[in-house]
C-alpha cells in the first residue's frame, strides 16, 4: 500500500504527514475507532469536504452535534490514523486545528474476519456501525423530506432509487461471480471519481452480500 506525501499548502500552517489511497485495517485500535457511527460520521464529513479540511466547530455545524462532543472521537481517530491535522491557527490564545482523512478508503482486512482471530469481534462491530450510521443517515433524510423513491411523473424512466432484501442459496462458484460483479461495479465508480455535472446529486449506495457457512442453515 504506497503513501504519497501531500504537498505543503499556501500559508504557514502545520501541514500532515502522509495520506494514502487505500488503508487496509488489521489493528484493534483502529477497528475500535471504527466502531462508532459518530467517528464514521466524522470521516464521511470530512471526506464530502474533499480538499477543504475542517474544524471541529465546523464538523459540529455539519453533523448537528455539540462541539465539546467532537474532540474526544476527533482525538481517537487522529490516534488510530484515520485523520490527519491538516494545519493549525492561534485563535484567541487557543490552538485551532483543521483536520482531514487519511484515506481515500478504509478495507478491513479479511484475516479479521478469521474464526481465530483476536480482533474478528471488533471487526464486525466497526461493519455493525456502518449499519447504524446508513440507519440514522437514512432516516434523516426522509425526517427532512431529501429522499425521493418516486418514478417520474411522466413515467419517463425508473425511480432515482432501490430498495432490495431477498435471501435465496446459491452455489459456491455462483456466489463468488456475484462477489466479483459487485466489486467490479464499485472499482469502476471509485476510478470514474465524483461528477462535475451541474446536475449531479450525492448517491449512496450501501451493500451487504454474505453467505453462512456450510452446515450452519437452520
Amino acid at each position: 500500500m504506497a503513501e504519497h506525501e501531500r504537498e505543503p499548502a499556501d500559508g504557514d500552517e502545520q501541514q500532515p504527514t502522509t495520506w494514502v489511497k487505500e488503508r487496509q485495517v488489521g489493528d484493534v485500535a483502529v477497528l475500535k475507532a471504527l466502531a462508532d457511527p459518530l467517528r464514521l460520521a466524522i470521516l464521511g464529513a470530512l471526506k464530502t469536504a474533499e480538499d477543504r479540511p475542517l474544524t471541529a466547530k465546523e464538523l459540529a455545524a455539519e453533523l448537528g452535534e455539540p462541539q465539546t462532543k467532537l474532540y474526544r472521537h476527533i482525538k481517537q481517530l487522529e490516534k488510530a490514523g484515520l485523520v490527519l491535522v491538516a494545519g493549525t491557527r492561534l485563535v484567541s490564545g487557543i490552538v485551532e486545528s483543521r483536520y482531514r482523512v487519511a484515506q481515500d478508503s478504509i478495507r478491513l482486512a479479511p484475516e479479521m474476519f478469521t474464526a481465530d482471530s483476536p480482533a474478528r469481534s471488533e471487526a464486525y462491530d466497526a461493519m455493525l456501525a456502518a449499519i447504524d450510521r446508513v440507519r440514522g443517515e437514512f432516516r434523516a433524510h426522509v425526517a427532512d423530506g431529501r429522499l425521493d423513491f418516486s418514478r417520474p411523473q411522466d413515467g419517463s424512466g425508473p425511480s432515482a432509487g432501490l430498495f432490495a432484501h431477498f435471501t435465496l442459496r446459491l452455489d459456491p462458484d455462483r456466489l463468488t461471480r456475484l462477489r466479483a460483479q459487485l466489486a467490479e461495479i464499485f472499482d469502476g465508480l471509485s476510478e470514474e471519481g465524483p461528477s462535475t455535472a451541474d446536475d449531479a446529486v450525492d448517491v449512496t449506495l450501501f451493500t451487504l452480500l454474505y453467505g453462512l457457512r456450510a452446515g450452519t442453515e437452520r
